[in-house]
C-alpha cells in the first residue's frame, strides 16, 4: 500500500480512529519521556473519560477565551 491509500484508508475511519492513528503518528515522531508528560497524559485520559461519561460539560472554546478577554479588560 502506498502513501496516498493509506491516507485515503485512514481519512475514511470515523474520527475518534483517526484521532488515535493521529495521536500515534505525532508521538512516534516526539516520544514523550519526562515524567511531566506521563502525568499529563494521565490527567488528559482521565478527562476525556469524564467527557464520554457525561461527567463534566464541555466548554466552547470561544466562550472561554471570551471570559479570559473579560478578565483582562477590566
Amino acid at each position: 500500500m502506498n502513501t496516498k491509500n493509506l491516507i485515503a484508508e485512514a481519512v475514511s475511519l470515523p474520527v475518534e480512529e483517526r484521532a488515535l492513528i493521529v495521536d500515534s503518528l505525532l508521538r512516534s515522531l516526539n516520544q514523550p519521556e519526562s515524567e511531566i508528560d506521563k502525568k499529563w497524559a494521565i490527567v488528559a485520559k482521565r478527562r476525556l473519560a469524564e467527557m464520554k461519561a457525561g461527567a463534566v460539560k464541555a466548554v466552547p472554546g470561544q466562550e472561554v477565551f471570551d471570559k479570559v478577554w473579560e478578565r483582562f479588560d477590566k
